[in-house]
């Protein structure tokens, strides 16, 4: 790893830099075989019956290596980082609010609806609120199609549902991503309604506010993502990353 690779990374911001990196550690041990990946995916009866308390919070780090692992890795590195460094830039605990929000109503769900694996409805939770907040940003879609950022989740999904690569994780992380943007956002601030969610005292202790931020960085954070997603491609196995989702 170079040192322009070494500062790219820790140009991430905090939180996400945490998510993407336990992804990565998690999943490459799991790969090496360091980690049996029967440990790692969420469990009713181990959790509850067997105390094995670290699967909610493996579930949404842990995937199998390959393609749509390194692409949830881009989603994440991108929106996450585009979410923690605009409207919570120097806010890093309510920023991590949003993050456990999101993290305990899909824990929540996937214990009920037997959903083993949660990184794809987590990522896609933080993007559809990114999409959200900016939903009149012209956003490129795959094929160069363009439109705003508030329909990306759906391009995303139907994509997916139309090449059989799936859909339930992307449609349960819009579900996610919307309940907590309605709650935090929208009900208060569009309907006048009461403020539903508000951000534990202790997260500003541990968290707190700085002045300042992470944006102004010479290079754009996608050039900065692009170079640091070609070397987890590289230690997954893959040659190169094709990035079929370009992002304005």
């Amino acid at each position: 790893m170079s040192s322009n690779d070494i500062g790219d990374f820790r140009s991430i911001p905090k939180i996400t830099k945490w998510w993407f990196t336990g992804s990565v550690i998690i999943s490459i041990a799991a790969k090496l075989g360091l980690l049996n990946p029967m440990w790692l995916f969420l469990h009713y009866e181990s959790l509850i019956y067997k105390f094995q308390f670290w699967r909610p919070l493996t579930a949404v780090l842990f995937y199998p290596t390959g393609f749509p692992y390194l692409m949830n890795l881009y989603f994440l590195s991108s929106y996450s980082t585009r979410i923690e460094t605009g409207i919570y830039d120097g806010k890093p605990a309510e920023f991590a609010f949003m993050w456990l929000f999101n993290w305990l109503a899909l824990v929540i769900i996937g214990l009920v609806a037997e959903i083993y694996l949660l990184m794809n409805a987590m990522v896609f939770s933080v993007l559809y609120v990114w999409c959200q907040l900016n939903k009149d940003q012209i956003v490129e879609f795959k094929f160069g199609i363009q439109f705003k950022a508030m329909y990306l989740p759906w391009g995303l999904f139907a994509f997916d549902a139309i090449t059989g690569s799936g859909g339930l994780a992307q449609l349960l992380g819009i579900v996610v991503g919307h309940l907590y943007f309605f709650l935090m956002f929208k009900y208060p601030q569009d309907f006048g309604g009461a403020t539903m969610l508000r951000v534990p005292a202790i997260l500003y202790k541990w968290l707190p506010n700085r002045r300042g931020g992470m944006s102004g960085f010479g290079q754009p954070a996608d050039d900065k993502m692009a170079m640091i997603m070609q070397m987890v491609a590289g230690m997954c196995g893959k040659e190169e990353i094709l990035l079929e989702t370009k992002m304005i």
